[in-house]
């Protein structure tokens, strides 16, 4: 028996503001805080120049970049020790996240 992706990864895919603007739709889990929940999901599924977008329009929308998340930090706190998360630590903070 073989096994194989249930999903292809998509390389290249087009991050236009429209596409972006959809990652402010996403329902959290029973438990996580909504704004927390949108911020992982985008630094989960963009690239570094597509989340600083996100951010912009993430605060237009009148959204909180300091929510905090289940381990009591915010998500610039949460991601400031990731290897690869420079980019969008530089973003956030940009943004006023503390």
């Amino acid at each position: 028996m073989s096994l194989r992706k249930d999903k292809e990864k998509v390389l290249g895919e087009i991050f236009d503001e429209e596409r972006i603007k959809t990652f402010l739709e996403f329902t959290a889990p029973t438990g996580i805080n909504a704004d927390f929940h949108l911020l992982e999901k985008a630094y989960r599924g963009m690239r570094g120049e597509n989340f600083t977008t996100f951010v912009r329009l993430f605060k237009e929308a009148g959204r909180d970049l300091n929510a905090v998340g289940p381990e009591g930090k915010t998500f610039l706190q949460t991601i400031k020790t990731h290897r690869n998360g420079e980019e969008y630590v530089i973003a956030l903070e940009a943004a006023g996240a503390k």
